[in-house]
């Protein structure tokens, strides 16, 4: 929504009267006012308008007006505030409005992470899931993509509330600090209101245990401590756990040893980072652990181990993202035998919901294959994180309201494929892609549904968003940006159905 700043226009001629103020603001046709964002309270109204390419909050009232930063003004007799959506604006508004604060989920309800790289997709996510049971987790980066993009943690959560306010969206919503490695960075994610942490375990898993002779296991494993030695030995091995759907876990001696190596110091890891980081911010959050980012399938018995020894050593965790079989690469559907996954899917299922968490799918963008069996063996209860999708129906929309740019973007993502695959793992074929030479401007949009295409502009989005003219002058980055914004409620109604598609297949179905 682009609106001319005309909402000055519509305010009564009745002076002080909020409550006609507000009753003008919600029924009124001006396109400049996001009449959702409306909100009476104690005799003040706050509202978000666009004028040109800003958004702005408009503060009616003399009570709160010190509270926040901005130019006074005076309407019909009406005290006015309007305020850029600054930080410290944000932290005013969510003083005021407690559901503009993100908060912790838990494990009783689905949730889905909805990453959004460019801060303006979270209307549309809203869309998406305002008429559904499932919590969305609208702020959710990792550093990865805040050093790709140039953005920070602040911007983010700035990003998701000005727009949860926009949308008068209450229900709720949380910020995940998305695949955090360092104690430092939890530490920043939650010091600054983030309502989930997902620990990244991979540089503490051993994943090259699966390659050692078994006299090399044996002489790592005698180097642990004695006492933990035991405590495994006499707690696991050749034991068998029945779990509450009646299935089994045995660990046999063979594989023992292994498994113990694998995930002994990501055990420590996470002790370590919960006990004494999130532990002290005294409030609820959801911790989860990451155990995915690794190159062998994570076993029903590795699940049991980790989550029954985070359990015993009191770390409280609401979800655990194992390395499923198959792949699980951005931005397109599954790779794999179907079949397989569902077999194996199940008892990770099982596993979660015999200790009471979630089970989180992680680079869930577009996996529609195998959406239904995660919602089926979760009965509803679980995660899955998508980011890349949100940002290539962003490029889907460049190329329908300006092809000539998405031209450009797509032959400098060609160009430089090879440094983007430094941060993405993909195995697509680059002369899969249809020549642009071939393709009418009304064809491009379609190359979003083609999967070489699709990866090729989703892992080279850091490099396109970063990329600079000789003068210091971003190539694309402020017309792509002038186009959204432009277009949009074209963006928002393409998230909502492509993220409604999703949800429709892991049947969180619309109210």
């Amino acid at each position: 929504m682009t609106a001319s700043s005309s909402w000055r226009s519509g305010f009564p001629q009745s002076g002080n009267d909020t409550a006609a103020l507000y009753t003008q603001l919600t029924t009124s046709a001006d396109a400049s006012v996001y009449k959702r964002s409306v909100q009476l309270v104690d005799g003040e109204v706050f509202f978000m308008v666009q004028e040109g390419l800003e958004r702005k909050l408009v503060v009616v009232g003399e009570k709160s007006a010190d509270k926040f930063t901005g130019t006074e003004d005076q309407v019909n007799g009406y005290q006015v505030k309007v305020c850029p959506l600054t930080t410290d604006n944000r932290k005013a508004l969510q003083a005021i409005f407690d559901w503009l604060v993100p908060r912790a989920v838990g494990t009783e309800i689905a949730s889905i992470g909805l990453g959004d790289r460019l801060g303006l997709a979270s209307p549309g996510h809203i869309a998406a899931v305002r008429s559904r049971d499932v919590m969305p987790i609208l702020a959710q980066q990792s550093i990865r993509e805040l050093d790709l993009t140039g953005r920070n943690y602040t911007e983010v959560l700035d990003a998701a509330a000005w727009a949860v306010f926009q949308e008068g969206y209450t229900k709720g919503y949380g910020a995940d600090g998305d695949h955090l490695k360092k104690p430092s960075d939890v530490q920043m994610a939650l010091d600054l209101g983030f309502s989930m942490i997902t620990l990244d375990c991979s540089e503490h898993i051993n994943d090259k245990v699966s390659s050692f002779s078994d006299a090399e296991v044996d002489a790592e494993y005698e180097k642990l401590d004695s006492n933990l030695r035991a405590h495994f030995e006499k707690t696991y091995l050749n034991q068998k756990f029945t779990l509450k759907s009646g299935s089994t876990v045995k660990f046999a001696a063979d594989s023992f040893r292994r498994m113990v190596l694998v995930y002994v110091h990501a055990l420590d890891f996470a002790e370590d980072v919960y006990k004494n980081i999130v532990v002290p911010t005294n409030r609820e959050i959801d911790f989860e652990m990451s155990i995915d980012e690794v190159a062998t399938p994570t076993t029903p018995q590795d699940h049991f181990f980790v989550a029954n020894e985070l359990i015993a050593r009191g770390v409280k965790f609401n979800s655990v993202a194992p390395r499923f079989v198959g792949e699980f690469q951005k931005g397109i559907d599954y790779i794999g035998d179907p079949k397989q996954f569902e077999a194996e899917f199940k008892i990770h299922a099982e596993i979660a919901d015999h200790f009471g968490y979630k089970v989180s799918v992680h680079s869930g963008s577009d996996k529609f294959m195998v959406f239904g069996i995660v919602g089926k063996y979760t009965k509803g209860r679980f995660h899955v994180k998508t980011a890349g999708t949100n940002w290539l129906e962003a490029v889907r929309v460049i190329a329908m309201v300006n092809p000539g740019l998405y031209r450009e973007m797509h032959q400098y993502a060609l160009n430089n494929l090879d440094e983007a695959k430094k941060y993405y793992h993909v195995t697509f074929d680059p002369a899969a892609i249809p020549s642009l030479d071939d393709l009418s401007d009304e064809e491009l949009p379609d190359l979003m549904n083609q999967d070489a295409a699709r990866q090729a502009i989703h892992i080279t989005y850091g490099i396109l968003l970063q990329a600079k003219n000789a003068d210091g002058s971003y190539l694309f980055k402020d017309r792509f940006y002038r186009d959204l914004i432009t277009n949009s409620d074209l963006y928002s109604e393409r998230l909502r159905t492509h993220i409604g598609k999703h949800l429709d297949l892991l049947n969180v179905k619309e109210k």
